[in-house]
């Protein structure tokens, strides 16, 4: 006896295998079939051709009472882990060509890529994967829910469909994050328009020292001194347009940037244990060619957290 059928549209049929195959793990899990004898299963899922899945009760060891609300369950699970996986981005990028379509000056690639960051790890890096897992498997609770919701009433799930015209809170969501990226991808685009005039201007200086050492503390600590390592004014005059500058845009720990641009160098050696500091990055875009990195020199102590005596 038939008990559901899902369907995929024609550009997921290479996914068909996929979905049939959690849909069997997950029917494995919840009720515990196949495991033992040929008796003990109580449904089967046939894949009847390259979109459709059928779900199919064993009779007479299926007992709708007994068994029903659980193999709906374990179904809407397989069915959210497979929108989350293999139509998520692709419902974002619709998303995200349906917002901008009148706006051609979007990038909308690069909104999409934001938006897998933010989804998929490079935003959760300092949180850890626990945040990340968290946070999926809150979406895929969303759409589980209304697929089990939907399967108890219909026989007929077309996943497009369902994706499509359903799931309104897991659709609402994904918007949520499209706005989020969009800000993020504005902002990132600013900053990086605002490095670039940086950059110029250092280029159109005059240099005033032959050689600076910045010393990297720790954390967001720096030292900086001359070519003799005698230190220098952590403050020394700035431009007043470049000063203009650096106080709206640049965060507090990235003045550093500022005393560099003063002093105008015509070397920069930084010592650091950690070279992939946003802030280190930023002072190798801006003074490019000028930049050095050391991590262990006649100069530095054993460790850069502490601060280094010439």
């Amino acid at each position: 006896m038939e008990l559901f059928t899902v369907s995929l549209p024609a550009s997921l049929q290479k996914s068909v295998n996929k979905l049939t195959q959690l849909l069997k793990e997950q029917a494995l899990v919840d009720l515990h079939i196949g495991s033992k004898t040929e008796q003990t299963a109580v449904i089967e899922f046939q894949q009847v051709s390259d979109q459709n899945i059928s779900c199919l009760a064993l009779l007479p060891n299926f007992q709708l009472k007994t068994h029903g609300h659980i193999v709906y369950k374990a179904a809407s699970l397989a069915i959210a882990e497979f929108v989350v996986s293999e139509m998520e981005p692709g419902m974002l990028a619709a998303i995200i060509r349906r917002k901008y379509r009148h706006n051609s000056s979007a990038d909308t690639a690069a909104i999409e890529r934001y938006c897998h960051d933010l989804l998929h790890g490079k935003e959760w890096d300092s949180l850890g994967t626990r945040f990340l897992d968290a946070d999926r498997l809150r979406r895929k609770s969303k759409v589980a829910a209304e697929v089990e919701l939907f399967l108890q009433d219909n026989t007929e799930l077309n996943v497009k469909g369902f994706t499509t015209f359903r799931l309104e809170p897991y659709r609402k969501e994904l918007a949520e994050v499209v706005e989020y990226a969009l800000d993020e991808y504005v902002l990132d685009k600013q900053y990086q328009e605002f490095i670039s005039l940086l950059k110029y201007f250092v280029f159109l200086q005059d240099t005033k020292l032959p050689m600076v050492h910045l010393l990297h503390k720790g954390g967001h600590e720096f030292m900086l001194y001359d070519e003799k390592f005698q230190p220098l004014d952590p403050n020394p005059p700035t431009d007043r347009i470049v000063a203009e500058m650096l106080e709206t845009e640049m965060n507090i720990e990235d003045m550093v940037i500022s005393s560099l641009i003063a002093v105008s160098p015509k070397h920069i050696t930084i010592h650091t244990r950690q070279q992939d500091m946003q802030v280190i990055r930023t002072i190798q875009t801006i003074f490019d060619q000028r930049v050095t990195l050391c991590t262990q020199c006649a100069s530095c102590s054993s460790s850069l957290d502490e601060l280094v005596q010439p």
